[in-house]
């Protein structure tokens, strides 16, 4: 079973850009760390899709559409980054409980 919502990492940045996933702590602590490369590869891919988008100047729904789809993946990108620097690595003595998180 894949760890991603939708089933790979190009539908869940997919969720994430249209509004229908939000990232937490809880989601990416299921992922490895090839995972979480994967994902934020494609999430910064769809940001660049987005950020290379001409929208007319006139079209004031379709710039604030954009806008919140950016703001949803930049949101991802600086949670999911962080998250994998703050979660220790458990010893193989210890009890397993982690002593920090995000």
């Amino acid at each position: 079973m894949s760890p991603f919502m939708g089933g790979s990492a190009v539908a869940m940045a997919a969720q994430v850009t249209d509004g229908y996933a939000l990232i937490s702590a809880v989601q990416l602590k299921r992922l490895t760390d090839p995972e979480l490369d994967l994902l934020q590869v494609e999430l910064e891919k769809t940001l660049r899709d987005l950020r290379g988008q001409v929208i007319s100047q006139d079209d004031i729904q379709g710039i604030q559409g954009r806008n919140r789809k950016m703001t949803r993946i930049t949101g991802a990108i600086s949670r999911a980054i962080p998250c994998r620097f703050c979660w220790p690595t458990r010893s193989p003595g210890s009890s397993g409980a982690r002593s920090r998180g995000c």
